[in-house]
């Protein structure tokens, strides 16, 4: 099991790092799969589909 490229992945997906697509490739898990762990680990899953928007909560990188 790839314990530590999960942990990575989630962390990563969580500050915003990685897309959702992205943390899964880097675990090693599908899409699906991850979203089950995120969930189980308390992380929510952000809505991708859309043009990103900058808001109070959204913030914006230069980078």
């Amino acid at each position: 099991m790839h314990t530590h490229a999960l942990t990575t992945a989630m962390t990563l997906y969580k500050s915003g790092t990685l897309t959702l697509s992205q943390a899964a490739t880097r675990a090693g898990r599908s899409e699906a799969e991850l979203v089950v762990v995120l969930h189980q680990h308390g992380i929510d899953v952000r809505d991708e589909s859309g043009t990103p928007t900058a808001t109070s909560e959204t913030p914006v990188r230069a980078d």
